[in-house]
C-alpha cells in the first residue's frame, strides 16, 4: 500500500505570496490554433497559442532564455477594438492557462468585446515550470528535518537557477508579451497571489494599465506567513458560528466546535491509521491521520463555501462516529488538486524572495499562533524551506504600498481563510479610485459567485467603479451545510 501522509502535509503547507524596465522584444511571437484544458480534464477552451522567448536574467541577456507560453482567446465580437484582459493566477505556482480553462464561464461576458490573453508566468505551466515533488514517504512523523530534505531534493531536481522566477521579473515578461501582441494597454484580473503581480504591474507600467480587478487581494507590503494561522482560525470560527445559526446544521451537529477541539486533542495524543481507496487514483492507500492532517485538511476545505459546507459532517463522522475515512478522502482530493496545479519550485522562489525575508520575527506572537488549530507549523515550515532556497531579484520599492488613481475593483470573501477583507481595505487605502466589494460568508475567490461575473464585465467595459451597483452581491447565498452524505436538508 502507498504511504500518503506526507503528500497531504507538504502540499497543504504551501497554499498561501533596483527596478527593472521592460526590455525590447528580440523575438517574434507566432500564434497557432490550440486548446487549453483544465487540470481536472473537465474544461476545454479553443485558443491561439505561441511561445515568446525572454531573457532568464535581464541583467545578463546572454545567460539563458525562458520560453513564455502565451495564449489568446479572441473576443466574440470580431469587430471589437476594446482593451484586452489578462488573467494572473494564484498559488503562487499556478499557470494562467490552467486557471482560465477551469473558470472560463466566469469570463464569457467579458469576452464578448474583449480579447483575453494568458501568460503562464515564468516557472509555471508551459513556461519552464519549476516542478518537483516531495517524497511519497518521509517517515512516521512529519518534521522540519523532512521539510529540509524535501526542499534540497527539489532544488537538486531543477535544471535551471530558480532565483530568476520572481514577480519583479514576471511583470517585465508580461509587458513584453503586451508589446508582442500589439496592445497599447491592458486590463488585469488577479486572483490571490496574482493580485500581487497585478499591483506590481500597475506600479511599473501605469501608462499601459486601464483597469484592475483584485480577487482575494494581498497588499504589496504584506508578507504572507505569520498571519496565516490566525486568519484560518478566524474563518473556522465564522463557519462554526454559521452552523450555530443554521437550524438544520445546529440540530444535526449541536456541539460541532467542541467536537473539533476534542478530535484535534485525541489525534494529537494518538494518530489513527486510515486505509481507503484513493478518491482520485483509485489505489489503496494507508497512512496515519493525526492532528497535523486534521489541521491541514480543515484549512484546505475552508477555502470555498462548497467544501467548507462539508466540514461539520466530516468532523462529526470523525469524532462521534469514529470514522476518519470521509475526511481523509476529502483531504486527499484537495492535496492531489494542489499537486497537479502548483509548480513547487516557483512557489518557493516567490515565498523565499518576497515574503520570508520580510518577516518581523520580534513582533510575531507565537503564543497566539499556538492557540490556533494550525499552530506555528506553517510559519516554521516556510522559514525552514527558505533557509535553503535561493533568493531572487526583488525591486527596491516592491514592498511599498501601491499608490494609484487607476480604477480598481477589489473582491473579498468575509470568510476567506488566507486573504480576509481587511487586506482589501488596506490596499484600497492608497488607491484613489477603488471599490471594495465583500461577499458575506464567501471564501477565497469571488469570480464565480452570484452576480460577480456581471459586475466584473460592467467594470471592464467601462473602466470605472462609478455607478457600479454591487447590491446584488448580498443576494448570493453561501453553500448549504451537508447534514448527511445525501446532501443538505431540503
Amino acid at each position: 500500500m502507498i504511504q500518503s501522509r506526507s503528500r497531504i502535509v507538504l502540499f497543504s503547507l504551501l497554499v498561501l505570496i533596483s527596478g527593472l524596465t521592460s526590455a525590447a522584444v528580440a523575438r517574434e511571437l507566432t500564434l497557432e490554433p490550440c486548446r487549453l484544458t483544465s487540470p481536472s480534464g473537465l474544461g476545454s477552451v479553443a485558443a491561439e497559442c505561441g511561445l515568446l522567448e525572454v531573457a532568464l536574467n535581464p541583467a545578463e541577456p546572454e545567460a539563458g532564455i525562458v520560453g513564455l507560453s502565451v495564449a489568446r482567446i479572441a473576443a466574440l465580437n470580431p469587430a471589437t477594438d476594446a482593451t484586452p484582459l489578462t488573467l494572473l493566477a494564484g498559488g503562487p505556482g499556478q499557470a494562467a492557462s490552467d486557471f482560465y480553462a477551469s473558470y472560463a464561464p466566469a469570463f464569457e461576458r467579458i469576452r464578448r468585446h474583449h480579447d483575453i490573453f494568458l501568460v503562464d508566468q515564468r516557472g509555471t505551466g508551459n513556461s519552464h515550470a519549476l516542478d518537483c515533488e516531495g517524497p511519497d514517504e518521509i517517515g512516521e512523523e512529519f518534521s522540519l528535518e523532512a521539510v529540509r530534505r524535501s526542499t534540497i531534493e527539489c532544488l537538486e531536481a531543477l535544471d535551471t537557477d530558480p532565483a530568476f522566477f520572481t514577480t519583479s521579473l514576471a511583470v517585465n515578461d508580461l509587458d513584453q508579451v503586451r508589446v508582442a501582441l500589439g496592445y497599447e494597454s491592458i486590463n488585469l484580473y488577479g486572483a490571490s497571489y496574482g493580485t500581487r503581480v497585478a499591483l506590481h504591474y500597475l506600479r511599473r507600467f501605469p501608462q499601459h494599465t486601464r483597469a484592475v480587478i483584485l480577487d482575494g487581494a494581498v497588499p504589496a507590503d504584506h508578507a504572507l506567513g505569520p498571519g496565516i494561522a490566525l486568519n484560518a482560525q478566524h474563518a473556522l470560527d465564522l463557519l462554526f458560528e454559521r452552523c450555530l445559526q443554521s437550524s438544520a446544521c445546529h440540530e444535526t451537529f449541536p456541539d460541532i466546535e467542541a467536537s473539533f477541539s476534542n478530535l484535534l486533542e485525541v489525534l494529537r495524543v494518538k494518530p489513527q491509521h486510515v486505509v481507503l481507496q484513493h478518491p482520485v487514483t483509485g489505489k489503496r492507500v494507508s497512512f496515519d491521520f493525526g492532528a497535523l492532517e486534521l489541521a491541514m485538511s480543515t484549512r484546505l476545505l475552508s477555502y470555498s463555501p462548497q467544501t467548507s459546507g462539508l466540514l461539520p459532517l466530516l468532523i462529526d463522522q470523525a469524532y462521534r462516529e469514529d470514522n476518519l475515512v470521509p475526511l481523509a478522502a476529502q483531504a486527499l482530493m484537495e492535496s492531489e488538486s494542489i499537486a497537479r496545479t502548483l509548480s513547487l519550485g516557483m512557489h518557493n522562489t516567490i515565498v523565499c524572495s518576497e515574503d520570508v525575508p520580510f518577516y518581523d520575527h520580534i513582533s510575531i506572537d507565537r503564543a497566539a499562533l499556538a492557540q490556533t488549530y494550525l499552530g506555528t507549523l506553517q510559519l516554521d515550515a516556510l522559514t525552514e524551506i527558505c533557509r535553503h532556497w535561493p533568493v531572487g531579484p526583488v525591486d527596491e520599492d516592491f514592498k511599498d504600498p501601491v499608490v494609484s488613481d487607476m480604477p480598481v475593483l477589489i473582491l473579498s470573501g468575509s470568510a476567506d481563510p488566507i486573504t480576509p477583507p481587511s487586506m482589501g481595505e488596506q490596499i484600497a487605502a492608497t488607491l484613489g479610485n477603488a471599490l471594495h466589494v465583500i461577499g458575506q460568508h464567501q471564501g477565497h475567490g469571488m469570480l464565480a459567485v452570484g452576480c460577480v461575473p456581471r459586475l466584473m464585465t460592467q467594470f471592464i467595459d467601462n473602466a470605472s467603479v462609478d455607478g457600479l451597483d454591487t447590491s446584488c452581491v448580498a443576494e448570493a447565498r453561501s453553500a448549504s451545510f451537508f447534514i448527511s452524505f445525501s446532501g443538505p436538508k431540503p
